[in-house]
């Protein structure tokens, strides 16, 4: 009998397809940390994760672990190569939360041209003259340049398009008419991007160890522009970043993601108040999405031992084949 561990709070509607599938046992951990979730590995045969790491020190302290289902898309703090060494299957969730982390960035990116948050703090401060700097902007007919094409990004191109924003984009991996359909111009290298853009939003996975979005990166920006970054901490080079809003040289930045999640209350970047906005990577995380993400994650690994896995789900697919051809042997 399958004996599935749920690592971190996820929304009621995935427990509740575990909790129906016949043969299934579950075990929920709450608190969203390694120390909280390890001590269950012994006995897990499934492990649905959230956001904390992964690592072939936790994966060797679960003998009969069977598949691993991410409650997300992303998957930086698992080690896939350990998983894989064992057979054992990573999945993520299919597309359930493009829509609220577009919405999300669209959000911020106005806030920011808004000074939303400025005069907030400025009423609050008895600064009612706030008014009189005539410091926001209107977003139509500016540029926004997006990195990274996918599902996010499209969604992302749509909503700023009815702002009337002209959008252009940056995505090596699609072919041109991917770009042709939603009417937005490609670009063919970052630096050209930066450089003619109002606003920057960024929708690429972690790469490497070096920032994608780095101090020199930063100053190709135009005087004024804006960064949102809803991908992945580490993306942005924060050191660089706060130096930017400093220095005055950025009109704002809206960060969902950071390197380091809780946030270093000490570090230099959150001194920046009055032109930054972070939020505690909830950008996919609205009721809705929750829901769908909880579900697909819990129907993973009820189709994993159902032998009905959709394999676009698969991380490591060569593991999924391994176990297609195991179970096909008399």
């Amino acid at each position: 009998m399958p004996h599935v561990l749920v690592a971190g709070k996820i929304h009621e509607a995935g427990l509740a397809i575990l909790r129906q599938a016949e043969g299934i046992t579950l075990t929920q951990v709450q608190e969203v940390s390694v120390e909280s979730y390890a001590p269950y590995l012994t006995n897990a045969d499934a492990l649905l994760i959230r956001t904390q790491p992964l690592t072939a020190k936790e994966i060797a302290a679960a003998p009969n672990l069977k598949v691993v289902s991410r409650h997300g898309v992303g998957y930086d703090s698992v080690d896939v190569e350990a998983l894989t060494e064992r057979n054992i299957p990573l999945t993520i969730v299919g597309d359930v939360n493009s829509l609220s982390v577009a919405e999300h960035t669209l959000s911020v990116l106005l806030a920011l041209a808004k000074r939303i948050t400025y005069f907030d703090s400025g009423i609050r401060a008895g600064e009612w003259n706030r008014r009189n700097s005539f410091s926001a902007v209107e977003i139509a007919h500016r540029t926004l340049f997006i990195l990274g094409f996918g599902r996010i990004g499209r969604e992302v191109a749509r909503l700023a398009q009815s702002f009337r924003m002209k959008v252009v984009a940056y995505d090596p991996y699609l072919p041109d008419e991917v770009f042709q359909q939603q009417n937005v111009q490609r670009v063919s290298d970052i630096q050209t991007g930066l450089q003619t853009a109002d606003a920057v939003t960024v929708h690429l996975p972690l790469s490497g160890e070096k920032p994608l979005i780095g101090r020199e990166e930063l100053a190709l920006m135009k005087p004024g522009a804006m960064l949102i970054n809803t991908a992945r901490g580490g993306i942005v080079d924060e050191d660089a970043l706060a130096e930017s809003l400093s220095q005055n040289h950025l009109g704002g930045a809206g960060l969902d993601v950071l390197k380091a999640e809780p946030a270093d209350l000490n570090a230099a970047l959150l001194q920046h108040s009055d032109r930054l906005i972070l939020t505690p990577h909830t950008a996919g995380l609205t009721e809705e999405a929750a829901m769908r993400m909880s579900v697909s994650a819990a129907e993973n690994i009820v189709n994993f031992f159902n032998g009905s896995l959709d394999a676009k789900l698969v991380v490591n697919q060569q593991v999924l084949a391994l176990h297609d051809l195991m179970n096909q042997l008399p």
